[in-house]
Order: C-alpha cells, then structure tokens, then sequence
C-alpha cells in the first residue's frame, strides 16, 4: 500500500523485520517518536526501550531494544539495533535475577571500567523489565 513504510529491524544476530507498517514508534534518545510514510529524513539513536509497531490502528508487534540506530528516510525505516528480542520472548525470572546479579555487583564495587559498564547493564535490564510490565499505548 502506498501509505505504508517499509520497515527493517537488523541485530547482530539476526534479521528480525521486514515488511511495510502504519507506523512505527520508536524509543528515541530524546524521547519516543513515531515514523509513517513520507516521514522527514533523519538519523537518529535509540535508547534501551520498546519499538512497537502499529498494522489497521492496532499494535501487532513490540520489540525491545538495548541500543541502536534508527535510520528514516520518506519511504523507509532501517533500525540496526544492538540486541533485540521480542517482549514475549523475554522471561521476567531472568530479567529479575539478571538485575539482582548487577546490583550485587556494582555493591560489591569494581574498577571504574567495570562500574560503567554494569552500570549500563542495569540500565538496560531494567528497561528491559519495563518493557515487560507496561505495555506501551
């Protein structure tokens, strides 16, 4: 259809989306935004948080995203994400032991390396859990 954009979702492990949506939302680093059809060019970088995406004024599909890129040109979405795992295939059990495991282990202190990038950890593992608990919209 014409007024649809052809998205793409890329991580490193697989090729996840393809296929031409309404719209899709975006978790933006400055906010979330939404892209259709016709959307102005941009490039911009995505936080850890939910892409959904929207078929006949519906959510058909949520994903969670670590990190990433997200790339709209007037016809076209390309999102390359760092890791991305659909918010059903996430397991809440892992995610809660995922963050009490960083939280001991930013506790238990490290060098300042370390510390940055547990931190980052439970940034996403946090969003992750968000994502979980409040569907969007």
């Amino acid at each position: 259809m014409a007024d649809r954009i052809e998205f793409e979702l890329v991580s490193p492990e697989r090729l996840m989306i393809v296929g031409e949506f309404d719209m899709i939302v975006l978790p933006g680093e400055d906010g979330d935004f939404g892209v259709l059809r016709s959307h102005a060019p941009l490039i911009s970088t995505l936080r850890p948080g939910t892409i959904v995406i929207f078929e006949d004024g519906q959510i058909t599909n949520r994903i969670f995203v670590a990190s990433g890129f997200a790339e709209v040109t007037t016809e076209r979405l390309t999102v390359m994400a760092e890791q991305a795992s659909r918010i059903e295939e996430i397991v809440r059990a892992d995610v809660q032991q995922e963050i009490s495991d960083l939280r001991d282990k930013i506790g238990r202190g490290s060098t300042e390396p370390e510390l940055t990038y547990t931190e980052a950890g439970l940034v996403i593992a946090e969003a992750k859990l968000l994502a979980i608990d409040q569907p969007a919209y």
